[in-house]
C-alpha cells in the first residue's frame, strides 16, 4: 500500500482539524492556504520538469554512464526524468507493473530502469562492444 495515496490526504485532514481545534476558523483558513501552497509548489515543479523534457527526444540522455552513476534505489520516476531532462522510452506494456523505461546516449550506451509503483527498483547499464580498431588507435588515416 502506498503512503501517498492515503497518508497525504489523512495528514491534510488532521492539520485542518487541529487548526480548527486550536485556532478556530482563522486557523483553518491559514492551514488550508498552506496546504494549497504546498500543492501548487509540487504542481509547478512537475510542470517545469515536463516542459524541459518536452524539448528533448524521448529516451535520450547526454551520458548513460553518468546517469547510471547518479541513480539510487527508491528514486521516483519524476526525479529520473528531472535528471535526464527527457522522458524514458517505454519498454513494457502500458499500465503494467513493473514499468520499464530506457534512456540511450549518442554512443548507443543505454540504461534500462525498472520502476514499481513509480519508484526505481533496479537499473542496468549496457555499453556497446568496443571496436578493436578504434580501441587500438590504428584506424584508417593513422599511419603505423
Amino acid at each position: 500500500m502506498q503512503f501517498q495515496k492515503f497518508g497525504v490526504p489523512l495528514f491534510g485532514t488532521v492539520v485542518l482539524l487541529a487548526a480548527h481545534r486550536y485556532y478556530g476558523w482563522g486557523g483553518v483558513a491559514f492551514a488550508a492556504g498552506a496546504l494549497v501552497m504546498w500543492l501548487l509548489l509540487h504542481f509547478s515543479r512537475m510542470m517545469q520538469i515536463l516542459k524541459r523534457a518536452a524539448n528533448r527526444p524521448i529516451g535520450f540522455v547526454d551520458s548513460a554512464v553518468m546517469l547510471n552513476a547518479k541513480l539510487r534505489p527508491d528514486v521516483t520516476l519524476m526525479h529520473v526524468v528531472a535528471m535526464t531532462r527527457a522522458l524514458g522510452e517505454p519498454r513494457s506494456a502500458k499500465d503494467s507493473q513493473p514499468e520499464l523505461f530506457r534512456w540511450t546516449d549518442a554512443t548507443e550506451s543505454h540504461v534500462t530502469c525498472e520502476f514499481r509503483h513509480g519508484k526505481l527498483q533496479k537499473w542496468e547499464l549496457v555499453r556497446p562492444p568496443q571496436d578493436d580498431e578504434a580501441a587500438s588507435g590504428s584506424g584508417p588515416g593513422q599511419g603505423s
